[in-house]
Order: structure tokens, then sequence, then C-alpha cells
């Protein structure tokens, strides 16, 4: 029987609360899409600059987009100046069912700005923020964020009070710190720490790669659900397997290598429709070298693919690879 229950976020009722944590130049509107045809039951955008809508950069549309199929999606923007963020959001909030906010970033040029993880020794700003978005716009605002900044550092509880006092409707942890990075075990207690120090949804993020793994964080934590990041490159299966094993203790087997092929093709083919057949191509080379991770015979066909110039050579190579390189 699954430890996973639907959960209300504000006025927004999310099925099956195993979202896709967002990762720049990965989670695009296109892999979004394949992950809701795997069971992925949750979803943000890219991480967009607040800064960057405001001044109109003509890179951020792209970051907007959003498939048939996702649902619910928020959008993810970070930022440090209230003002601009919640004027940005009030713009955005007819698209999406939910504004997110980023408070986890780790990159030192998002950083450096004051932005993303910075923002987990700024409480005062963090209140400023939030009491102000959360007043301009009608749709649940959510937050994602770190266990703390440094080693031996876990500010996580105080900041989700902080946020739940401002009216946010859920908070996403990944129980790293900032200095961790992705690094390391994440500290699961962490997000039960969080789990008892609020009473809006918490989702947990960090360490979850599978079924197994998923429960056993909800049952430890008592989390309201899961965010799954890294395991999710080239695994968009990760999400079928979670909701299977939830629901009836099982562990599903690993999809067949034709599967993974037709994946791969979906996949560049969506990424054509969303960025052009150049830049599509260019971006399945990683993904198809996570696809293909852990194949055997597949590592010298990983390092064909790392200079295909088309999706016809692309295919071309994963025919090789099904008649045994």
């Amino acid at each position: 029987m699954t430890v996973l229950q639907p959960v209300k976020i504000g006025t927004l009722s999310v099925k099956f609360p195993v979202a896709l944590g967002p990762m720049a130049g990965v989670t695009d509107a296109a892999y979004r899409e394949i992950a809701a045809s795997c069971g992925c039951g949750m979803f943000t955008t890219e991480m967009v600059s607040a800064k960057a809508l405001h001044y109109h950069n003509k890179n951020t549309e792209l970051l907007l987009q959003r498939g048939e199929t996702e649902y619910p999606v928020g959008v993810q923007l970070f930022g440090s100046d209230p003002d601009i963020i919640a004027e940005e959001a009030l713009k955005l909030e007819e698209r999406f069912e939910f504004i997110d906010f980023n408070m986890g970033c780790p990159v030192p040029k998002v950083v450096k700005n004051g932005e993303g993880s910075a923002l987990l020794h700024e409480p005062e700003l963090v209140e400023k923020i939030f009491s102000r978005l959360v007043r301009t716009v009608l749709k649940p605002v959510t937050v994602k964020i770190r266990k703390g900044f440094g080693a031996g550092e876990e500010c996580a509880p105080e900041i989700a009070r902080i946020l739940e006092a401002c009216g946010v409707s859920a908070v996403a942890v990944h129980a790293r710190t900032r200095e961790q990075y992705y690094t390391g075990h994440a500290d699961w207690d962490t997000i039960r720490r969080v789990k008892e120090a609020v009473s809006i949804p918490v989702i947990g993020n960090g360490d979850v790669t599978d079924g197994r793994s998923a429960k056993e964080m909800l049952e430890r934590t008592g989390c309201d659900g899961v965010m799954v990041a890294r395991a999710a490159e080239g695994n968009p299966w990760v999400f079928r397997e979670i909701r299977h094993y939830l629901e009836t203790g099982e562990t599903l087997p690993r999809p067949s290598l034709s599967e993974i092929k037709e994946m791969i093709l979906h996949h560049a083919a969506l990424l054509a429709d969303l960025k052009g057949e150049h830049l599509a191509v260019l971006e399945m080379r990683k993904h198809a070298a996570w696809y293909l991770k852990g194949i055997a015979g597949a590592a010298a066909l990983r390092r064909e693919i790392s200079s295909v110039t088309t999706r016809e050579e692309l295919s071309a190579l994963l025919d090789r690879l099904q008649e045994g390189c």
C-alpha cells in the first residue's frame, strides 16, 4: 500500500506529489513532457532570472515554454529584489499553476549576486521577498531551499518557518548544504525537522533514486512528497518505477534496449520542435550519453555520440548498438 497521498498546495491539488527537480539545460519543456509520460506528478520550469525577465532578456521566453501533457507546472524564479520578483511573477501567473522560487542554487555566479542559496543567510530579506510575493499573486507560492549554506549549518527549519509565516504554500528541501553542492549524502533528518517545524507541505529532495529510496524518505521524514533530479537524467522511467513501487512494493524491470533507443529518438524529436534541429542535436549528445549509461557495449558509442551533428547520425549509431555494436 502506498505511503504517498495526494497533497494540497494552497488551492492546488497534486494527485501524485513526486516532482521532477529543475535542472538548467536538462528539464526543459521537452524533457518534462517525457517525464509526464512516465508518471511524474509535478513540475517546474528551469530556473528563470526575475531580473532577466524584467529587462526583457530574449533568452527567457524559451525557458517559459511548457508542454501539453505536463501538469501541474510552476515557473521557478530566482532573484533578490522583492519588487522585481513580485512584478514578474504577477505577469506570469496566468501561464502556470503555481509560482516557485529557488533559494537552493549553489552556482557561484548566482550566489555572488546574493541570489539562490545566498538568501539562506538573509532571513530579513527572505521575509520581505515572500510577504511581498504572496500578497501580489493569487496562485500558490512554493520555495526550494537547502539544509544550510556551510558545513555543520542547518537553517532550513528556521527559513521554512519564515516562509510559512509569509503565506508560502509548500517548501521543497534539498537536504545538502550549499558547500556540498551535489556531493556526499543528503541529510534526511533535516527534512524531518523541517516537517516538524511547519504545517505546510514539505517535499523532500536528495538521494531519491528509485522506488525503494522514495519510500524510505517518506517513512523516515514524514514529508508529503519527493523530488527527483539527477537520478532522472537519462532515466525518465524512474517516475514509473517510483509510482509502481509505492503502490505494490514491487520493483519494475529496467527498460529494454529498444525502449531506451525509442525514447532517445523521441526526446530528440521533441527538442527539435522546441529549439530547432541544430541545437536539439547538440543537447542530445549529453542526454543520449545519460540514457546509455550502464548499458553493456555502449561506452565506445557514447564517445561517438559526442560528435553527432544530425538526428540521422544519432539514429544510425543507435542502430549499431542494437545490432551489438
